[in-house]
């Protein structure tokens, strides 16, 4: 994963509440471990008809909208199963942070781990970034990864991550990645604790 550290862009307006990792990609599109590829299905029944023709009414499907790296959507995004195919989707389309009130927690430690930044607000907060959304949609807004704030137009809010999380977003390693970085430290207590480590053997 790159690091992340700053996500500048424009935002996409999905202020749905209850969106579910079904919605996000539907269970057809499930029977691959590949990650390439799936955001080509993100939110694939609302975003094409039977058909598969794209609806022009459905906001992925607006003139730039594959450019835009910052999805603002309602409260319990990511609810359902615990699929993280969801993530891979949001990833692989190029969403690289989700805004919204709440989130399933599954479905945020996927992101997490997945290089996607749950950028959780309050109601209010939330409701005010909406509300200047619907207003100016090709505002730029800013994920400040680092300093933990949020930025659309002249409003700033802070948001939480878990000081590990953050670590890992901005060095730009999963849990397996901060591991082998910890490789040279792992060699070095083993060796100090040889009769320990025959024991447990």
């Amino acid at each position: 994963m790159p690091p992340l550290t700053r996500i500048e862009s424009r935002a996409v307006l999905l202020a749905t509440d209850d969106i579910d990792t079904d919605q996000i990609i539907p269970a057809r599109f499930l029977k691959t471990t590949e990650r390439r590829g799936l955001g080509t299905h993100l939110f694939a029944d609302w975003r094409y008809t039977a058909d598969g023709t794209p609806r022009s009414d459905f906001i992925l499907n607006a003139p730039g909208a594959s450019e835009r790296r910052i999805l603002v959507g309602g409260r319990n995004f990511g609810c359902g199963s615990s699929r993280e195919h969801a993530p891979w989707a949001l990833a692989d389309f190029g969403f690289q942070a989700v805004v919204a009130p709440s989130f399933a927690d599954i479905f945020r430690n996927n992101a997490l781990k997945n290089g996607i930044v749950p950028v959780q607000l309050d109601r209010e907060a939330h409701a005010a970034i909406v509300e200047h959304l619907a207003l100016h949609p090709d505002v730029v807004a800013v994920v400040d990864v680092a300093s933990q704030r949020l930025l659309v137009g002249q409003d700033t809010w802070g948001f939480a991550l878990a000081p590990f999380a953050r670590h890992c977003l901005l060095e730009g390693i999963d849990q397996l990645g901060f591991l082998l970085g910890a490789d040279d430290e792992i060699a070095r207590y083993e060796q100090s604790h040889p009769a320990a480590i025959s024991t447990i053997a």
